[in-house]
């Protein structure tokens, strides 16, 4: 008996193209790295002006502006002149929630994506296999494609700070490490708006060389010690909270086990770790932590978890989860030693 012959749904067809499109990605990354929405905060321009403030080539420059205003990215108000739209907003420099550089192109991520095929046969990062060392330590020998990521996490971390924060009483602690801290943006930021909490940033000694003049400048760095090591070595000891932003998804989990085993041994029997970062929803629901895990998949071999999987994780740690608190961004997920039950703030 013949199968059934599919359908023919030209809208389907349509979609799934733009689905598997990755021009306007690229297209996006590049434009924010030339600065182009900067040039358009007093209104719409040429072409050829912005190609002149840019340093780019106006004919280049118009084809790839045009491409991005089919998306609603800038706009076309009249022939090769273009203004800012809501969606191009975001990517101004002086943007409240700036997110120029949270897209960086970055010719390491995009041979390493090449790899995808093999990452689904085999389970392994595509990135070791491509570049011949680990995507940390690739970093730490690249300065420039380092102080991208810097950059990209800073910017996320301005919008993390207003969704993340009053989610957690953190009036009630004194001092926190911030385990895997990058340059400090997060904790000068949370320094920044609770005048009474000291900190430490701890970190790879390449990461923290940046930190001292980031948190001169938020006017924190007198409360706050920086320790430049990793966090794979023991950690300072009795901390109130221990903060991990966004760092467990970068591991498998015989590694982010051991992560938060370090944490269990420098914690106090009130200290508290506050996990932030997405959790894997089930079914066929639409998160960024699903797009952002495959990324995980081709850069490190670790993965985003969901909520049942980071139980499984902390109690291998010798750890309790004790209260999860959903954010428009990140996670909040705490907990203590295992042991007596903690009272949730």
């Amino acid at each position: 008996m013949l199968a059934a012959r599919p359908r023919t749904d030209l809208g389907a067809l349509t979609r799934l193209t733009e689905l598997a499109d990755y021009i306007v990605p690229l297209t996006i990354r590049v434009i924010a790295q030339l600065g182009v929405a900067d040039q358009l905060v007093d209104g719409p321009r040429p072409v050829t002006e912005l190609a002149e403030a840019t340093g780019a080539h106006a004919p280049s420059l118009l084809r790839a502006l045009r491409a991005l205003a089919g998306k609603g990215i800038f706009t076309e108000v009249e022939p090769e002149v273009f203004g800012l739209t809501k969606l191009a907003e975001p990517l101004r420099t002086d943007h409240p929630l700036s997110l120029r550089d949270a897209y960086p192109l970055m010719a390491a991520d995009v041979r390493a994506w090449a790899g995808l095929a093999r990452c689904l046969r085999t389970g392994e990062a595509a990135f070791p296999r491509v570049h011949g060392a680990d995507y940390w330590s690739y970093l730490a020998a690249h300065p420039a494609d380092s102080l991208a990521v810097d950059r990209w996490m800073s910017s996320l971390t301005r919008l993390h700070l207003r969704t993340v924060l009053p989610a957690w009483p953190w009036a009630q602690a004194r001092q926190l490490v911030d385990v895997g801290g990058g340059d400090g943006a997060f904790l000068a930021g949370l320094l920044r708006r609770y005048p009474h909490l000291h900190g430490t940033l701890l970190d790879l000694p390449h990461v923290v060389a940046a930190a001292p003049a980031l948190l001169a400048e938020a006017g924190v760095a007198d409360r706050c010690r920086i320790v430049a090591g990793s966090f794979f070595d023991p950690l300072p000891a009795g901390a109130d909270l221990y903060v991990l932003k966004t760092i467990l998804p970068g591991w498998d989990d015989v590694d982010a086990t051991a992560i938060l085993r370090r944490i269990a041994a420098a914690m106090a029997p009130q200290s508290r770790l506050l996990l932030l970062e997405a959790i894997i929803p089930t079914g066929d629901v639409f998160d960024v932590a699903k797009l952002v895990d495959l990324h995980t998949l081709v850069l490190t071999g670790g993965r985003h978890r969901t909520r049942d999987d980071l139980v499984d994780l902390l109690a291998h740690a010798g750890l309790r989860l004790d209260r999860i608190v959903a954010t428009p961004t990140l996670t909040v997920i705490a907990a203590g030693p295992a042991g007596p039950q903690l009272t949730s703030p």
